[in-house]
């Protein structure tokens, strides 16, 4: 009697092909899960080293609550720069106790001096054809503006005592003593006469290019 060993069962080319395939596919997904792990991991740790803020300005409705024509004619203008130094005193504990919270606000600002034509009124500018001469009288010179640079003033520092109360306004304050402080030293410093020689020889200028003799005077303050 001869021994028979069971036949294998036979495995078609179509079976082992799928079978190929389906391990292909299980490596294929694994690489693909490690890549996409590792993309993930290195993402977060990304995003936490470098955290931002970032500043959102919601868009508001704009109304135009004034207008008002203009007739100005800029004679001069000075940039001005100072230091603000003010400070809140408060007292504490009925009074044994003095506190502060003060503020040192680099400031800087433009002032700008003219004179303002719509002030002139009827019977300041005589024509004299036949001598071809015009008698002009002009308003005084003042100042239209003392507007601080937003670029250029800053807080330098800001200190508040223990006992001492944060004033949410002395920035405010600060920022209106510069405005009112860079207008007098401009004005101290003679804008109000350069403006008034400027503005009085762009005057005459533009009569003599009329074929006019000007003859510039001042209204008295």
């Amino acid at each position: 009697m001869t021994d028979e060993k069971p036949a294998e069962p036979k495995t078609s080319g179509a079976a082992t092909a799928l079978r190929g395939i389906g391990i292909a596919l299980v490596v294929f997904l694994l690489l693909v899960g490690a890549v996409a792990g590792g993309a993930a991991a290195t993402c977060y740790g990304t995003s936490r080293e470098e955290d931002k803020d970032t500043t959102v300005i919601r868009p508001t409705t704009d109304v135009i609550t004034a207008v008002r024509d203009l007739a100005r004619l800029e004679g001069a203008e000075y940039h001005v720069e100072r230091v603000i130094d003010l400070a809140d005193r408060q007292e504490r504990l009925f009074g044994l106790v003095q506190a502060q919270d003060a503020i040192l606000l680099v400031a800087a600002g433009d002032v700008v001096a003219g004179i303002d034509l719509s002030q002139m009124r009827d019977g300041d500018v005589e024509v004299d054809l036949e001598r071809r001469t015009a008698r002009i009288v002009l308003p005084r010179p003042q100042v239209f503006s003392a507007r601080l640079d937003s670029q250029r003033t800053y807080v330098h520092t800001r200190s508040t005592d223990v006992l001492a109360r944060e004033r949410q306004d002395l920035e405010t304050r600060a920022r209106q003593e510069a405005e009112r402080t860079i207008q007098q030293a401009a004005v101290e410093g003679g804008i109000l006469d350069r403006a008034k020689d400027n503005a009085g020889r762009t005057v005459e200028t533009l009569v003599r290019s009329l074929g006019y003799r000007p003859e510039i005077t001042w209204a008295a303050e």
